[in-house]
């Protein structure tokens, strides 16, 4: 039995050395095309030169790969699992964020990301472009990549991240990761949802899905899942060491995770409180696809191309190829303005009641209170005193404003003053409670309180 468990351990732990090993390879790769030579040593196999090239030898001796290795101090934890995230805890040096920025934002994602490319004209934004010293200070040793302000219908600061700490690797055309900012965006879809009329409404009970039959999410409010308050934190729970009870959900189409946690147990809803987590997102969004059927990619084309008017291809998940079996997941990689032009047409919604702002006004009514306690322990930058239609709203400081704030990952936030127009758009690779802790109260609080 022990010698079956090595033997286990060791295919294990050599397909995850093979794992890094490539992934390495496609960063060196991306290094060199890109033009950072001073990050590479290049050393060419005399083999590759002497060897016909596609023979067996060739091959063996990895011709066909990236001849060379970055010369950067790259420290990960589980080099073998090439660590997922940067460890909230931990205070990476500028080598570990390159690494980090390149597989948020350009190594090849199309397994697990569709790209949907704008078809229509984009919205043009007008500059007044001023200068605030202390963004740029902070800029230049925090995790920051891109900082947006937007007031009154003109950008008033536009900044990237200095060349020094990681400009030199950003453009207005690299696109962001986020997972949970991509909540707030399948929220606005519902939105549409309804307006077109897939959907009968906020408050309408979800109990003609097959897939969550038997569950505890059967038969609840729509109103429920945007509010994060489903009564399912007996068996997902985020906060506490960033785990779940569900296992890997987020690798998982609907139909898996419900299988193996839900449908075969005696699931039972407990009371009613806010627990935020992705799993809900991903019911939410699947099923807003599975109502909308066969017209769902017309669908995000017209709010996508014909509402937000995005410039750039964005790319938004799946877990699975099998879409009957809820493969959408909530995540979304977008350019830094087209985040913004997202945020402004949630506001222009707001502000011309449309029947989308309308539901947007309904979701700010019906939020609910956090009610932190020991287990519930939310960056700065998200820590709200309530939760709204997977928004986080009441910001400390800003009270009588009603601001819809979108947070993820690394410290990546949008604040959108619904009634004064003023948006803040925060790209962010890295956020802690140390070195990387940037000034919540100056960059995002301030300027959405006073305006520029």
């Amino acid at each position: 039995m022990k010698k079956i468990l090595l033997i286990i351990s060791l295919s294990l732990l050599t397909s995850s050395n093979l794992f890094a090993e490539n992934l390495n390879w496609f960063f060196n790769k991306w290094l060199f095309e890109n033009g950072h030579h001073q990050y590479l040593t290049m050393k060419e196999n005399p083999v590759c030169k002497e060897a016909k090239k596609y023979s067996n030898i060739w091959y063996y001796n990895k011709c066909d790969k990236f001849q060379g290795s970055n010369n950067l101090n790259i420290k990960i934890k589980n080099k073998a699992l090439s660590a997922t995230n940067i460890a909230y805890h931990s205070n990476p040096n500028r080598d570990t964020l390159i690494y980090y920025l390149w597989k948020y934002s350009y190594r090849d994602r199309s397994q697990h990301l569709k790209e949907f490319k704008p078809t229509n004209s984009s919205y043009d934004f007008k500059f007044n472009l001023i200068e605030d010293k202390y963004v740029k200070k902070q800029m230049k040793t925090k995790g920051i990549l891109s900082y947006l302000y937007y007031q009154d219908g003109e950008v008033l600061i536009d900044e990237f991240s200095p060349k020094e700490q990681l400009g030199e690797f950003l453009n207005n055309k690299t696109k962001f990761y986020s997972m949970s900012m991509g909540k707030s965006v399948t929220s606005y879809l519902v939105g549409h949802a309804i307006c077109e009329g897939y959907i009968d409404g906020v408050d309408a009970r979800v109990n003609d899905w097959p897939i969550i039959k038997d569950s505890l999410y059967h038969d609840q409010k729509l109103i429920n899942f945007l509010n994060m308050n489903t009564g399912d934190q007996k068996y997902i729970d985020e906060f506490k060491d960033g785990t779940s009870k569900l296992g890997p959900y987020e690798d998982a189409d609907i139909a898996t995770t419900m299988r193996f946690h839900f449908n075969n147990q005696n699931t039972k809803k407990s009371k009613e409180r806010y627990n935020y987590n992705g799993f809900v997102t991903q019911l939410i969004l699947n099923y807003m696809k599975f109502k909308i059927g066969e017209d769902y990619d017309k669908f995000y084309s017209k709010v996508f191309n014909d509402k937000i008017k995005i410039k750039n291809s964005i790319r938004y998940g799946y877990t699975s190829l099998k879409e009957q079996f809820g493969n959408g997941h909530p995540n979304i990689m977008a350019t830094r303005f087209d985040y913004l032009r997202i945020a402004k047409a949630m506001m222009d919604d707001y502000q011309n009641n449309t029947c989308v702002g309308k539901y947007l006004k309904e979701i700010h009514k019906r939020r609910i209170p956090k009610k932190y306690n020991e287990n519930i322990n939310e960056p700065e930058y998200n820590r709200t005193k309530s939760y709204g239609g997977q928004f986080h709203m009441d910001y400390p400081g800003l009270k009588d404003k009603v601001i819809f704030g979108m947070g993820g990952y690394g410290g990546n936030a949008i604040l959108i003053d619904m009634e004064n127009s003023r948006i803040l758009v925060v790209n962010s690779l890295h956020y802690n409670n140390g070195k990387y802790k940037y000034n919540v109260k100056k960059l995002l609080i301030d300027p959405i309180k006073k305006g520029r």
